[in-house]
């Protein structure tokens, strides 16, 4: 088996969150590209295992760090590429690029990745049509849901009051100056019906590229990517980053496959705040819900071992359990001083505790901060992709050296993502 160094891959990215992580993989893959998400910073010996690529992703949590956590988390990434010798470092930011200068700053992640490339200007993809997330003279606009109403995204019914990163700002330029990045040029889309023959790189910085549709993207690659072969580059925004990218790249895309209903009892675990997410709850028909106190959840370790039980026993009879913990019509925990961040981690513990426990063979996630702290929790040391489950979340395979874990089916899904039928998908697939 050759291995990476041999044949550098093209792309090495980072995803800010695990579920947007998965949808870089998911991206990747069906393009045609030879893709595989690796939990952690992966070792030479997992490279090895793991054959030549031409997409290598690392997930993480920046998304939710603060500034210096996020440059101790995302220096690694910078030496690896630098190692690989790959041309673009892609970091893969949450498409409505909620951020702040104190949490997940994209601002800081540019700093912190830009002197591992030699492009002194950065590449910033403002869009991503496939999730109804469109850039448009610099300001973002964003879908309230799958099919929704497209809101300018400081006026966002969800997005404009996100727990911890509220957008209160659409011009992507205005945003990330607060961040640290003030010298961002706009290119608006109808150049790209001009071509780009005026258009000249700028000595430094950074370019926002504005996409409101597919075949912006395909314009924007065919810029991008003989940037790249000649002075490796940084790209930042979401998985349109690679679909931009991949035809450039892959000479034929990836036959998608249909998910089959699940082998077994499936758990899902609920941590997500997004109104979406609250109605695809409540369309979960075929489980049993578990409604978990947060706060409990958080500062008790009993009651974390209590929940172990209750769902590991549900599941042990054979029964979907959808584990939440939002119960509708109250107040976020958020509201009464739990840290999101800690929450989401006591969602990892429990999943961590439940497959201990009981054999499953198909897990879900909802909620990007919970999905990622949730996977962290788990002995496991990789992702593959298998099957598109909804818009923007894939069902993904768990690698793992624990032969209960290895094989686990996995979706992530971020709060914005799916129908309604969602979580029934995740019992009865989509074949």
């Amino acid at each position: 088996m050759s291995h990476p160094t041999d044949a550098p891959p093209a792309i090495v990215y980072y995803g800010d969150d695990f579920t947007g992580a998965t949808d870089t993989l998911a991206t990747g893959a069906r393009a045609g590209l030879r893709t595989l998400l690796f939990l952690r910073v992966p070792t030479p010996a997992q490279l090895d295992a793991a054959g030549t690529l031409d997409c290598v992703g690392i997930a993480g949590a920046a998304r939710s760090m603060a500034p210096d956590e996020m440059r101790a988390e995302l220096a690694p990434v910078a030496a690896l590429f630098r190692r690989l010798g790959a041309r673009v470092l892609h970091y893969k930011t949450c498409s409505t690029f909620d951020s702040a200068p104190t949490v997940g700053s994209i601002g800081v992640a540019i700093d912190t990745l830009r002197p591992a490339v030699d492009t002194p200007w950065t590449a910033i993809v403002g869009g991503q049509p496939d999730l109804e997330r469109y850039c448009l003279f610099g300001h973002l606009f964003a879908a309230a849901g799958s099919g929704g109403e497209v809101h300018r995204i400081d006026r966002h019914p969800t997005m404009s009051r996100h727990p911890v990163t509220p957008m209160h700002e659409a011009d992507l330029r205005r945003h990330l100056a607060l961040q640290g990045l003030a010298d961002v040029q706009s290119l608006p889309y109808p150049q790209y019906t001009q071509g780009f023959g005026a258009w000249r790189a700028p000595a430094s910085g950074a370019v926002l590229f504005d996409v409101a549709d597919n075949a912006h993207l395909q314009a924007i690659g065919r810029v991008l990517w003989p940037q790249a072969e000649a002075a490796s580059l940084l790209a930042v925004g979401p998985s349109s980053v690679v679909q931009a990218l991949a035809p450039q790249l892959a000479t034929a895309p990836h036959t998608p496959a249909r998910v089959a209903p699940a082998r077994g009892p499936v758990l899902a675990l609920a941590g997500s705040l997004s109104p979406v997410t609250a109605r695809q709850v409540a369309a979960a028909r075929s489980f049993e819900t578990v409604w978990l106190d947060p706060q409990r959840l958080v500062v008790d370790a009993r009651a974390r071992t209590e929940a172990i039980g209750v769902v590991s026993a549900l599941l042990a009879q054979g029964r979907h359990v959808l584990a939440c913990t939002v119960r509708p019509g109250t107040a976020p925990a958020t509201d009464s001083g739990v840290s999101a961040r800690a929450l989401a981690m006591a969602g990892g513990e429990l999943l961590a505790g439940v497959l201990a426990a009981v054999p499953l063979s198909r897990v879900g996630v909802a909620g990007g901060d919970t999905s990622s702290h949730a996977v962290q929790a788990l002995d496991a040391w990789g992702l593959s992709y298998r099957a598109p489950l909804a818009p923007g979340v894939a069902l993904c395979r768990l690698h793992s050296d624990a032969v209960q874990l290895d094989g686990l089916e996995l979706a992530l899904k971020g709060g914005q993502m799916g129908g309604e039928d969602f979580f029934e998908r995740l019992v009865h697939g989509n074949a």
